[in-house]
């Protein structure tokens, strides 16, 4: 706890120098302790922190009394548990820590409540370990959770913290092991990886001085539906910026004409029916399936070809609504359903995958097989024998149309130039990420699908 306190007080220094009046919010657990210790240090500092306690302080267990004692032998103020002082330039959030399980309610909501408001009006929030009223297992605000700028998590990151509704919660991440031995980390297993993009880029090898376009796979998408040709479109170019060596596209009658007129390198083929598409199978290495698909009768019946075909899949789109209606598992391929796509596939409600995105992915895989990608803010990338990786990286304004299919078509160029289901699925979500993040420098809101092939071409090199 001593060293909890101190290592959330280096990062209050460091955040926010110039602030000298704190106010810590303290529930009546351990993470309370925590911040009774980061007053007692502010006070000792010559800062001018103040202290609004919840709970009976009664009930406060050994070592979060003691650090509560010495705080208050140390001249620190206690305010009450009523109105954050008006005069706060920081709040700490030290009010529930991990144990949290049921809806906050009664006192401890309107606590929560009010760290928003005062968040609302510019004053910055450090939390301690966990936003109070954030699940710490699956990232759900439980009826109400704190909005801080920053939170600092001790001895091992909470699965929590980094998916779903904690992008919202959480702010700026910080760790400290507090002087954990490796050997205890070495006996508990991760429950999940963080992944970013510059970890992993060394996955796709130098290209060979003697390469050629045979070299590096033949990626089919099918798709493009009329309406909808833009979106075949998007995983095609996408698949030729992150390095395939050919790319066809497999579309509606109505639409290859407007395709092969957008980009030239894409090999555009009217596709009728099943029997017309199934000698682009016999050329494709990787098949990406879904992008503008729509539900049509043509729709369903390239599915019904595509879905039995002997090759690496990538289904995305209406490519998984049509699965959801007739189920099947198969071991090589990926499925990468957004929250309501999953939804369907699982029978369920979107609200039930936001619930636990952890275990509506394993269910995913318990189910249909393959890798999974569940999209959304901390994508989860899944597979039965491979544990779960979060994509840390990526942003808000990949919320417009055409990012998927964007990412439909990395990873399968990814497949097709040599990388096995799962590494290709967590090199591609992550390169994605990655692409979108730089394509967003100029702003997150208007950000484009296409915008990501710039990035996409530079980060893959």
């Amino acid at each position: 706890m001593r060293r909890a306190g101190a290592a959330a007080y280096r990062l209050l220094r460091r955040r926010w120098p110039a602030a000298t009046r704190v106010a810590i919010v303290c529930g009546p657990g351990n993470n309370g302790g925590d911040g009774w210790v980061v007053a007692e240090l502010a006070q000792r500092d010559g800062l001018r922190p103040s202290v609004l306690a919840h709970g009976d302080p009664q009930g406060l267990g050994p070592d979060a009394a003691a650090a509560r004692a010495a705080a208050l032998a140390a001249g620190v103020p206690v305010v009450g548990s009523g109105t954050l002082p008006e005069h706060a330039e920081v709040i700490v959030d030290a009010l529930f820590g991990i144990g949290l399980t049921r809806e906050v309610s009664g006192e401890f909501r309107v606590a929560i409540d009010a760290i928003n408001a005062a968040a609302a009006r510019g004053r910055p929030v450090l939390a301690l370990d966990i936003p109070s009223g954030l699940h710490a297992d699956t990232g759900v605000a439980l009826g109400a959770a704190v909005r801080a700028d920053a939170t600092i998590t001790f001895i091992g990151v909470k699965r929590g913290l980094v998916t779903g509704a904690a992008a919202a919660h959480v702010g700026r991440l910080a760790f400290d092991a507090l002087g954990t031995p490796a050997s205890i980390f070495d006996a508990v297993p991760a429950c999940a990886r963080r992944v970013r993009y510059p970890a992993l880029r060394r996955k796709l090898p130098v290209r060979a001085r003697t390469a050629h376009k045979g070299d590096h796979g033949h990626v089919l998408i099918v798709g493009g539906a009329p309406g909808y040709a833009g979106a075949a479109r998007l995983a095609a170019e996408a698949a030729l910026r992150v390095g395939a060596g050919l790319v066809s596209a497999a579309v509606h009658p109505d639409c290859a004409a407007l395709l092969n007129a957008g980009r030239p390198e894409i090999m555009v083929h009217a596709v009728a029916d099943a029997a017309a598409l199934a000698p682009l199978l016999r050329r494709a290495s990787v098949v990406a399936i879904g992008p503008g698909l729509a539900q049509l009768a043509w729709s369903a019946e390239l599915f019904s070809v595509v879905r039995d075909a002997p090759l690496p899949l990538v289904l995305d789109a209406d490519a998984l609504n049509l699965l959801a209606r007739d189920p099947q598992r198969r071991d090589d391929w990926c499925l990468t359903p957004h929250p309501g796509e999953a939804a369907r596939l699982l029978g369920s409600g979107t609200p039930d995958i936001a619930a636990d995105r952890y275990a509506a992915a394993a269910a995913l895989n318990a189910r249909y097989g393959g890798v999974v990608v569940l999209k959304g803010a901390g994508s989860l990338v899944s597979s039965a024998g491979g544990g779960v990786d979060v994509i840390a990286d990526g942003n808000p304004g990949m919320a417009s149309g055409g990012m998927g299919d964007v990412l439909t078509g990395v990873i399968a160029a990814l497949q097709a130039q040599g990388l096995g289901l799962h590494d290709a699925a967590v090199f591609g979500a992550a390169l994605h990420a990655a692409a979108a993040d730089a394509a967003a420098v100029d702003g997150e809101r208007g950000l484009l699908a296409s915008d990501l092939f710039g990035p996409l071409r530079r980060l893959v090199n």
